[in-house]
């Protein structure tokens, strides 16, 4: 890795047992968070002061950032809709309560679309604020790549996750399905959806590999402890590419910046190879196209029932489409995404990991669409891990990503690969830094 992003678990490590320490990165994030909030609006709710935190503690005091589909006790969950504005849960979800424990402290709840589907909330995009950050995990993504936090929780249920984490500059990781307790998340399809993480770097997200995933604490003891749990892979991989009927929807940026990091890890030492992918890749959108409408209509259906008129019209539309769905229709696309999960690691024909893009290109402009999802759709269907690593910009200064999808839990060997991938991309740094006071006005 590089030093950036290998010293993330080494400091939080050296500064256990630290108040000064773990304070001060409160504070940090606050300061920031009041510098750039009055524009980025990556918030639903602040708390206006937070406990002391357990210096002692594996995550001491770190700020996280809570996707507002995600109950917290303390704070308002609303589901990013006006039918529980002011809501509050009986109790924290599971993985707020692991968090807790693990000593982080919720900073505040992030802008989600409305339940996780397509009405947008009034996020902008931290490197340019007449554009979408990406959605349904809106917030959380703006947030990490406007530096305010180093950690956020999201969702994904198409790709919620992966794609605005490359929209904002940031690391995006979507574990493999149901690693990770759902129990206080607000349902939108529950054969789809996943909890994942937005971090500032491919090791930050291994961090949350370790406690939130693979239940292992004990990896950040000690240094010597995290540096023998979790390193890039030592050996260049064999990344395989994805081609896919979509990529005609690819814009030339992104085209221009994909080709360019297959160069650059080609020349790291990696072998990169085009592969037959095993299935249908348009089947396997229109599968989970079905299976997203009928659960959709299950899990938003009762409020729909009470509220209708409160619902946006694309919630209204994917309800009543779910509504409609054929019985036959629905089972046939789970039986297809039961068959291609067990199947997920011929899929990936003899590679370390399958690469593709995240997105289309950049952020779009506008704020009234949050972006298309199809290049992370088939990984969200068959529930293999996917993480997206910034790989560079566009000329308006928008980040481009570059995404690698492995087997169904192999979660780590995935992270390991990423690390890999976002050495050797080694990215330049940002066009500029976020000016405090007019975030995302990067001139074009």
């Amino acid at each position: 890795m590089t030093e950036t992003t290998s010293s993330f678990v080494t400091a939080l490590i050296a500064q256990r047992g630290n108040v000064a320490a773990s304070r001060a990165c409160i504070d940090a994030a606050i300061a920031r968070a009041d510098a750039l909030e009055g524009s980025l609006h990556a918030f639903t709710h602040r708390p206006r002061s937070y406990v002391e935190p357990d210096a002692c503690a594996p995550l001491a005091g770190l700020p996280v950032g809570v996707k507002d589909l995600i109950d917290t006790i303390d704070m308002p969950t609303s589901y990013g809709s006006p039918i529980y504005r002011g809501h509050r849960p009986q109790a924290d979800a599971a993985i707020v309560t692991l968090l807790r424990e693990y000593g982080a402290l919720v900073f505040g709840k992030t802008v989600t679309t409305e339940f996780a589907w397509r009405q947008p909330g009034p996020t902008v995009n931290p490197w340019r604020a007449t554009h979408t950050p990406g959605g349904s995990s809106s917030g959380s993504a703006a947030a990490v790549g406007a530096g305010i936090v180093p950690l956020a929780l999201g969702t994904q249920t198409v790709g919620s996750v992966v794609r605005p984490a490359a929209y904002c500059g940031a690391v995006g990781y979507k574990p493999s399905y149901g690693s990770i307790s759902r129990e206080g998340v607000h349902p939108l399809a529950a054969s789809l959806d996943h909890i994942g993480f937005f971090a500032q770097s491919v090791e930050v997200a291994a961090l949350a590999h370790a406690l939130f995933v693979a239940a292992k604490p004990e990896a950040i003891d000690s240094v010597a402890a995290w540096q023998t749990w979790f390193a890039p892979l030592a050996a260049p991989p064999r990344l395989g590419i994805v081609r896919t009927p979509f990529d005609g929807r690819m814009q030339d940026a992104q085209q221009a910046n994909f080709a360019a990091s297959l160069a650059r890890l080609r020349a790291a030492g990696a072998e990169v190879v085009e592969i037959e992918f095993g299935a249908d890749l348009a089947q396997i959108v229109d599968a989970l196209q079905v299976i997203l409408r009928v659960e959709a209509w299950h899990a938003v259906g009762p409020a729909a029932q009470a509220h209708r008129a409160l619902l946006s019209e694309p919630m209204r539309n994917l309800i009543d489409e779910g509504a409609a769905m054929p019985e036959a229709r629905y089972r046939e696309a789970l039986a297809l995404q039961a068959t291609l999960r067990e199947q997920s690691a011929a899929l990936l024909a003899g590679c370390d990991a399958l690469v593709s893009v995240p997105a289309t290109g950049g952020a779009p402009e506008g704020l009234d669409d949050t972006g298309d999802p199809v290049f992370c759709a088939p990984w969200s269907l068959l529930g293999v891990p996917a993480v997206t690593v910034p790989s560079g910009w566009t000329e308006l200064g928008l980040p481009l990503g570059f995404q690698i999808v492995g087997a169904f839990g192999e979660d780590l060997a995935t992270l390991r690969a990423a690390a890999w991938v976002e050495r050797a991309l080694a990215t330049p740094a940002a066009p500029r830094d976020l000016a405090p006071e007019a975030p995302g006005e990067v001139a074009a």
